[in-house]
């Protein structure tokens, strides 16, 4: 009995709402293509490469866009959820195509 509770309390664990790296990576990823600023921002334009450029102080990723003729350097602000559930992203726009 106490082993089974043990095990109920471990698949309840808010940690374990954690994505992995590759799907952390990946939902940064979808972030940034589905912000409708950032595509204003491209004018449209073809990607050549999305890229995990830096980080800023505060821990904030910097992440480039670059197309043939702009690389946009963007913040991505992780969200904390109400509760347990997945981080998300917010994306701030630092340096704007000329």
């Amino acid at each position: 009995m106490l082993r089974l509770a043990t095990m109920l309390a471990l698949v309840a664990s808010p940690g374990l709402a954690l994505l992995s790296p590759y799907y952390d990576s990946a939902e940064k990823i979808t972030t940034i293509l589905q912000d409708s600023a950032v595509a204003a921002a491209l004018r449209q334009a073809p990607i050549g490469a999305v890229s995990n450029t830096d980080s800023f102080p505060d821990g904030a990723d910097e992440w480039t866009v670059r197309t043939q003729d702009c690389d946009l350097v963007l913040r991505l602000n992780a969200v904390a959820p109400e509760g347990t559930g997945k981080i998300t992203y917010s994306v701030e726009i630092s340096t704007h195509c000329p």
